[in-house]
């Protein structure tokens, strides 16, 4: 059978395509500005569109540390990525753990109030952190978690929204599974770990994905529990790297920077891919 393609067929392409390049104009210029030194950026109006010869000097700035070209000192980038790495790892890893053992006990255990308890945690989807921040502030103070990975990722974990989907997930597992590991002997934990967990891989990686980029991203609440360079964030490290006009920032290793941050995320959205694509559409359990 021979498809008959309609003369108009090609919009959609078309506008996929109108699309790529609103998105991707912007990093390719980002990254076209952090091969150039600063005097080129400021003083070519517009700026050259073709690659500059200062990238790896530029880049090796931005990562170790320096002078720039303007003789002011620029901090490491590099501890700044670990530091954005490690926060966002944690805060992904342990939102996807506490969430997949609450929703655990909220679906197979039986105990008093387990509606009200898992409502009082659905309810905390109105409380974000932007609302309770100055009572989670004095808390983490007062337990000396200022400029910590502890105090950057420990108030972030908890999510009311990972426990929600896995308890969604979980209250469609068929009664048979559960029975078949009571007959084998299986306990509680041991079906969560050999039966849940592997039935929930999909489910954990789409939210991995949106979790660590959510942790990557963070920046008002590192801004206040971090007064110590070493400790923050490349999200802050480019904000501070904003110090006057045009003329005194040192544009080409802004723009580095923000490639770099940029990596990360976009190498594990890009692993993912098909895990995140598979845990959002597919419905087949």
């Amino acid at each position: 059978m021979v498809e008959r393609r309609s003369a108009w067929s090609f919009i959609p392409h078309l506008v996929l395509l109108l699309g790529v390049l609103v998105i991707a104009f912007p990093v390719y210029v980002t990254f076209i500005a952090s091969t150039q030194t600063s005097e080129m950026i400021v003083q070519q109006v517009p700026m050259s569109l073709a690659p500059g010869g200062h990238m790896l000097d530029t880049y090796r700035v931005a990562l170790f540390g320096g002078e720039t070209s303007y003789g002011s000192k620029v901090a490491p980038v590099g501890r700044m990525l670990w530091v954005s790495f490690v926060s966002a790892m944690v805060i992904a890893l342990g939102k996807i753990s506490i969430s997949l053992l609450s929703a655990f006990a909220f679906v197979y255990f039986r105990f008093p109030l387990r509606s009200v308890f898992f409502w009082m945690v659905f309810i905390t989807l109105m409380l974000p952190v932007e609302v309770r921040i100055g009572p989670t502030y004095e808390v983490v103070s007062s337990l000396g978690m200022l400029n910590t990975y502890a105090g950057l990722t420990v108030p972030l974990i908890a999510s009311a929204t990972a426990t929600f989907l896995f308890r969604q997930f979980f209250l469609t597992v068929p009664d048979e599974l559960v029975e078949a590991a009571r007959m084998d002997g299986a306990g509680p934990m041991r079906f969560f770990k050999d039966v849940l967990v592997p039935l929930s891989t999909t489910s954990i990686a789409a939210l991995f994905v949106i979790q660590f980029i959510y942790g990557w991203n963070q920046y008002l609440w590192p801004l206040l529990v971090t007064t110590e360079q070493g400790m923050y964030p490349i999200v802050m490290g480019i904000n501070q790297m904003f110090t006057g006009g045009d003329a005194g920032n040192e544009w080409n290793v802004i723009m580095a920077t923000a490639i770099l941050a940029m990596i990360p995320p976009a190498l594990v959205v890009l692993l993912m891919q098909k895990w995140f694509v598979k845990g959002l559409v597919d419905t087949e359990k």
